[in-house]
């Protein structure tokens, strides 16, 4: 071979070996961030070239797949019921991307994921699998009573519901809700729909249940009941308090009363509090069990972290620097804290579990196209919040606020009930601002566990009803009755 052909031949193979390089760096080095580009539309044709593995409530799918037309995109997602589960599902939309279950398992739902492989050689040409399924923790008939008794109040709220014993969600409602169908494709209608939803002031599109923080109110006293017990503040939920009422702020000449007379509330002991729920006697608990133990309690049930279902939730938060009359303020629910409906489930659930809080899980396995268990979830402690002596008293005191007292409402037949209402003022101009509507509660079988633990949250600032008629008892309790008879039914 002649000098000329022979540098022709060492420059072609540079050639060849650098496109090698190159082919070899994008293949690998770059594969996942280009699959990852939003404009990358090959992968987004492919996410939508076969149809979708189901997301699975009560043994029955609520999702599905239906053909499309003049489109790349030959599949698009619908949904059964799709307001009832959408703080569930999310949505799988072609243009607006994926939420909740749908976009954490997304991999798995849509073939993607390397635990589908069946065939050693698919691992080397990447060829999608039919997609598994996600089978949830989610009881059909609970969350029917949820979506349904928020929706008959025509109110913003969220409900909440899981099994105490093994954190297992029932239920999981937020409204107003949306049709994830409604904007699963793309197109020009379809995000017409989506913008509207996005704009609404309602906020349709937020998940109420897992996403926003409000102020507890006074369902937050059986947290402070559980921290002054637990740290010894008081031994004796029978003995008087002490607690003058109307209770005034520490360095404040502000004053604090209640919605009962003064005069059932002045000095009684925290049973009695809890009962008619006395403002001065938990802020006289929190008080003196001081921000550092009450922060200390709060975060063993979850607080001041966030919570993944798988799907992750907002963070509940008891602030760390508090002065004495904003601990003062946290007693009763109010000040700086705030949480999530999934939260205060969490604090019920881990009351009436005897002090054991149980990671809540939303998802109970995910299975193969086969039907093959492919992953399980099984229970898991978060923490011993407080002791089962401390929780016990707890539960006592508020089964008494049912039989007795202010959570009357929530009373079933045959069945050990405990509960709490609240009401929770809110904004820059709390006189005016109609406040939020609360209700915690849990019910008991007849060997003293508890199969269900509910936290109702109702803002009825677009309701039609009167100020005087907000109040947890009245909006929440009835929901949280309902649900909890539906999967005590079951």
């Amino acid at each position: 071979m002649n000098r000329p052909l022979r540098r022709i031949a060492v420059f072609c193979g540079l050639l060849i070996m650098a496109l090698l390089l190159r082919v070899t760096w994008v293949q690998f080095a770059q594969g996942e961030s280009l699959a990852s580009d939003p404009d990358n539309r090959r992968v987004k044709i492919d996410a939508f070239s076969q149809p979708r593995g189901d997301i699975i409530v009560g043994g029955e799918a609520i999702t599905g797949s239906e053909a499309t037309r003049g489109s790349d995109f030959r599949y698009k997602r619908t949904y059964r019921d799709g307001p009832m589960y959408a703080p569930v599902t999310g949505f799988f939309s072609q243009t607006q991307g994926a939420t909740f279950l749908e976009g954490v398992h997304d991999d798995f739902l849509g073939g993607a994921d390397d635990r589908l492989m069946g065939n050693p050689l698919d691992l080397l040409t990447r060829e999608r699998q039919r997609g598994g399924d996600v089978v949830t923790t989610i009881d059909p008939d609970a969350q029917k009573a949820a979506y349904k008794g928020l929706t008959d109040l025509k109110a913003k709220g969220a409900v909440v519901a899981l099994d105490p014993r093994s954190g297992r969600i029932l239920a999981m409602a937020s409204t107003p809700s949306y049709d994830p169908s409604a904007f699963a494709g793309s197109s020009t209608a379809e995000a017409e729909k989506f913008t509207a939803l996005d704009k609404d002031k309602g906020k349709p599109l937020h998940n109420r249940a897992l996403r926003e923080t409000y102020p507890p109110g006074s369902t937050f006293k059986i947290l402070t009941a559980a921290a002054a017990l637990e740290h010894g503040v008081v031994g004796d939920i029978n003995a008087p308090s002490k607690a003058p009422a109307p209770y005034r702020l520490p360095l404040s000449s502000d004053e604090v009363g209640n919605v009962v007379p003064n005069s059932l509330c002045d000095g009684v002991s925290m049973k009695t509090g809890l009962q008619w729920s006395c403002n001065n006697v938990f802020l006289d608990a929190a008080l003196k069990t001081g921000k550092d133990r009450m922060r200390e309690t709060a975060a063993k049930f979850g607080f001041n972290e966030e919570q993944f279902i798988p799907v992750r939730s907002a963070e509940s938060s008891y602030p760390k620097d508090l002065d004495k009359p904003q601990t003062a303020l946290t007693g009763m629910g109010q000040g700086s804290v705030a949480t999530t409906p999934l939260q205060m489930a969490m604090v019920t659930g881990a009351l009436a579990n005897d002090g054991k809080l149980m990671k809540p899980h939303l998802v109970d396995e995910l299975r193969g196209a086969d039907l093959s268990t492919v992953e399980k979830t099984e229970p898991e402690v978060a923490s011993q919040a407080v002791s089962a002596d401390t929780a016990k008293k707890v539960q006592e005191m508020m089964e008494y606020t049912v039989t007795d007292g202010t959570g009357d409402k929530v009373t079933i037949e045959g069945v050990t009930v405990g509960g709490k209402p609240g009401t929770a003022q809110h904004g820059a101009d709390v006189r005016n601002e109609r406040p939020y509507a609360w209700f915690v509660s849990y019910a008991k079988q007849q060997d003293g566990s508890s199969p269900v633990a509910v936290a109702v949250f109702v803002d009825p600032r677009d309701m039609d009803i009167s100020r005087a008629d907000i109040a947890g008892g009245r909006l929440g309790a009835p929901i949280a009755k309902s649900v909890m008879e539906a999967v005590l039914d079951r």
